[in-house]
């Protein structure tokens, strides 16, 4: 049944709607913007939310903050799995069915996390959560801006992703606030109803798989496309998935992107009790945090001019060179104000990292296997955040103290910056064009 609902909505054939191709403006646009807003609300509850929601569950259940977080754990890591299967679909069939049905089933699963009773009910709500993580967030999605951009994919990348930025923003203070006024099971029941009324009517009625849907070609300009092919950046390559894991460059691309993930997961979680053991009060570690996430966002925004005209693969590698300065600067700084300072630095690098990946991808590998590939790559990278804070405690532990913790950090985000300039940029023929 499932099957059969998601090709219903892929059986999309080239022009079915070709008005949309006709529109003033092009219709990618009108993609971008439905998910830029679907994703910082499905960011928003279905990730963040946990944070939100963890210590009144543990009051009312009395269950452990272990038992809870490690629910949230095997989300993380079955969401990793999932990817790849995930990603295959998608460059079958497009993201269109695989989004709105994995937003049906959000919902589901969120109003059945608000009546949970049991411990081994939770695993079982957070083990479906995971799948439905590979299924709505930012995998699917960059699949979509892939496919339907080329020669401005930087700047959608940055539209989405500074959507998404905002998750945290708005849904931490808005899931405080009604888990305080009314509760936390009614609190994730008033959630669901905002995932449901948001995300399955944009994701259902506004994605289509590729622009020849609509009658039109990536970009929306023929002209433009064709000059982006023949740059010497902008080429877009058919390669397989095998091509691309028999490729150092797959590895190359696999080892940065983990080993960033790794250090920015465990700085995020480690950041507040460093400051505190280095005499900070407990409110300056907090607002240190809130910088170090706000910082994204403007981090991404500069991603954006910049991705469109400089080697993205140079790019990245200082993003990586930002993010080790970042820690580097934490460790040595003389005041509040320098932490301050480097937080926004490894935030800004961070945050940037995101989109880059994704337009680093469909530069290297295009757009007919872009979901096998990211999917393949997003295991790995699945598997380094899941360890990054328990890895990182056990250092923590060894060592009795934070700095070691710290320079580990610095170094794994120097080796990304490494392993990045490792690849080496594709030459292309004519026959490998879009």
């Amino acid at each position: 049944m499932k099957n059969s609902f998601l090709k219903t909505l892929a059986s999309e054939q080239p022009t079915a709607q070709p008005w949309l191709g006709h529109l003033p403006f092009y219709y990618g646009w009108v993609v971008v913007t439905a998910l830029a807003i679907t994703q910082p609300v499905s960011w928003g509850i279905l990730y963040y939310g946990f944070s939100a929601m963890l210590t009144p569950m543990q009051v009312e259940t009395h269950w452990s903050r272990a038992a809870l977080t490690g629910a949230f754990s095997l989300a993380l890591l079955v969401s990793g799995i999932t990817a790849v299967p995930v990603g295959r679909w998608l460059d079958q069939h497009g993201a269109r069915g695989v989004m709105t049905l994995g937003s049906c089933l959000a919902v589901l699963l969120v109003i059945a996390w608000a009546h949970v009773q049991t411990l081994v009910g939770f695993y079982a709500i957070w083990l479906g959560i995971g799948v439905i993580m590979a299924f709505v967030l930012y995998e699917p999605a960059f699949a979509v801006i892939a496919t339907w951009f080329v020669r401005r994919r930087s700047q959608a990348l940055t539209v989405l992703t500074f959507g998404g930025g905002l998750a945290s923003v708005i849904f931490v203070p808005l899931a405080t606030h009604l888990t305080q006024a009314y509760g936390w099971r009614t609190a994730l029941s008033i959630l669901a109803a905002l995932l449901a009324v948001i995300t399955i009517p944009l994701h259902a009625l506004i994605l289509r798989r590729d622009p020849a849907v609509v009658g039109a070609v990536p970009d929306g300009n023929m002209a433009a496309t064709r000059r982006a092919v023949h740059s010497q950046y902008r080429v877009e390559t058919h390669a397989t998935v095998r091509e691309a894991l028999r490729g150092a460059n797959f590895w190359c691309f696999s080892t940065a992107f983990s080993l960033s993930v790794f250090a920015a997961v465990a700085v995020s979680v480690h950041l507040i009790p460093f400051l505190t053991e280095r005499g900070y009060p407990l409110s300056f570690a907090a607002l240190t945090v809130s910088v170090l996430g706000g910082s994204q966002i403007p981090g991404r925004l500069v991603f954006a001019p910049l991705g469109s005209r400089l080697s993205l693969r140079w790019i990245t590698a200082a993003l990586f060179g930002m993010m080790a300065l970042g820690v580097l600067i934490l460790l040595a700084a003389p005041s509040g104000l320098a932490i301050l300072a480097g937080a926004a630095l490894f935030g800004a690098g961070s945050g940037a990292s995101s989109p880059a990946r994704a337009a680093l991808v469909a530069e290297f590998y295009g757009v007919t296997n872009y979901g096998s590939i990211n999917g393949a790559m997003s295991l790995a990278m699945t598997l380094a955040k899941a360890s990054a804070p328990v890895g990182m405690g056990f250092l923590y532990t060894w060592a009795g103290q934070y700095a070691p913790v710290f320079w580990t950090l610095a170094a794994a985000a120097l080796g990304a910056a490494g392993s990045i300039l490792l690849a080496r940029q594709p030459r292309h023929t004519d026959d490998q064009l879009v």
